[in-house]
């Protein structure tokens, strides 16, 4: 911090979070052992809502249309935080993410924010975004508004492995696609000749997409399965169902590698014949992007606190968020909290262990601290709080909205611009 108050501002977050320790492992443990999917998140929503609500924030359930979507505000400084929290959970493995810890980190910052939002003129709004795993509740959410009127946004996740920079932790982009191929049903043996063979253009479509692979670049990901192909072999099917993923590091690429791959489809129906018809399954994911200032600051934080911040040889990622789509229309941040001592890899019953574990619990605690501490970093330092709130003023003059950077528009401010 740089102001003359920074050691007092410090110190009262600290006592703030130390203060609502048990709570939020309470909270972080009640929601790690009451597991729920996309859109179904009512039990951790509620915690979430009940212990901003007794705190004195101003809590709307259900937000922005989402039953288990929550808008939690306190406080009207004219520098707008938002700070994530997600719930979801993983079929069959549970917080295999470690959202608990999430939604933990995100209520203690909340929490600590609120006693010091009027010294530092800041208006304080946690959001609660249901479905990050599947389906995207960011992405509505940021349609509906939900960060429009907003200066900068940051959450922390859980990991393992080294402490990574922030910066150094990427996220592609990622669409899913619905393919089906229509043709004609035949008895393959008294009456071939009769049938359009839809799964000859699911095969087709397999190939075109394989021998795409090899021109496209390192870290542009093709990945799909036949869903359905068949039902015997004496019968010429005549619907094939396709799923194809694509995840790019660049929008860029993602949009040129995209239309590639529905041309393959395409290609492949107009060889055998069939009809096709293509469709996102999903709203796709947008790359994350990083804001530089915000995300030193972070650094900073987490370094203080005794976590040895490690620059990766190679990527820092490989996954996809819907933090990815905010960060496209506003300055923000999506850093990562390691779960020290456990080697845990997300997306296994293993990390939903750790995630309420000693080593989960720890990284409640100090991920709330170091993004309250950046909060407020962010807050006095006058020449960044200057800029955040130049660019929150261009895209309202501009008639920028979060709808289109959550349809990957490509509408966000360039970089030289932050």
């Amino acid at each position: 911090m740089t102001s003359e108050t920074a050691p007092i501002l410090k110190e009262r977050i600290t006592e703030a979070i130390e203060g609502h320790r048990n709570q939020l492992l309470r909270l972080s443990h009640d929601i790690g052992a009451n597991p729920e999917l996309a859109f179904e998140e009512f039990h951790a929503s509620a915690l979430v809502a009940d212990a901003l609500e007794q705190a004195g924030f101003d809590v709307d359930r259900g937000a922005y249309g989402l039953p288990t979507a929550i808008e939690a505000v306190y406080g009207n400084g004219d520098c707008t935080v938002v700070l994530v929290a997600e719930y979801d959970a993983l079929p069959g493995i549970g917080h295999g993410c470690g959202h608990n810890v999430i939604a933990g980190a995100a209520v203690g910052a909340a929490l600590a924010l609120k006693g010091v939002a009027d010294s530092l003129n800041l208006k304080v709004k946690l959001l609660g975004a249901p479905a990050e795993e599947k389906g995207g509740g960011k992405i509505i959410m940021l349609e509906r508004g939900a960060w429009d009127d907003t200066d900068f946004s940051l959450m922390v996740h859980g990991s393992s492995g080294p402490q990574l920079p922030c910066e150094a932790f990427t996220a592609r982009s990622l669409e899913h696609l619905n393919v089906a191929f229509t043709g004609r049903t035949a008895h393959a043996a008294a009456a071939p000749h009769e049938g359009i063979n839809a799964a000859d253009a699911a095969t087709l479509a397999q190939v075109a997409l394989g021998l795409l692979r090899q021109q496209l670049k390192p870290g542009i990901v093709v990945a799909s399965f036949i869903e359905n192909g068949g039902a015997a072999t004496n019968i010429i099917p005549g619907r094939t169902d396709l799923q194809v993923e694509v995840r790019a590091s660049d929008e860029n690429d993602w949009i040129e590698t995209s239309a590639r791959v529905r041309a393959a489809l395409e290609g492949a129906a107009l060889a055998t014949g069939c009809q096709v018809d293509i469709r996102q399954s999903e709203k796709p994911y947008a790359p994350m992007r990083h804001h530089p200032g915000i995300a030193r600051l972070w650094d900073g934080n987490i370094a203080d606190l005794g976590y040895q911040v490690e620059t990766p040889a190679g990527s820092g990622g490989g996954g996809s968020t819907d933090m990815g789509n905010v960060s496209q229309y506003l300055p923000s941040i999506h850093p990562c909290v390691v779960f020290k001592g456990s080697e845990a890899v997300p997306h296994t019953i293993e990390f939903a262990e750790a995630a309420v574990s000693p080593a989960g619990d720890a990284a409640v605690i100090d991920g709330a601290l170091a993004l309250a501490l950046t909060v407020a970093d962010v807050a006095a330092d006058r020449g960044l709080r200057a800029r955040l709130g130049e660019l929150r003023t261009e895209r309202s003059l501009d008639g920028r909205r979060g709808g289109e950077a959550a349809a990957l528009s490509g509408t966000a401010a360039g970089p030289g611009a932050w």
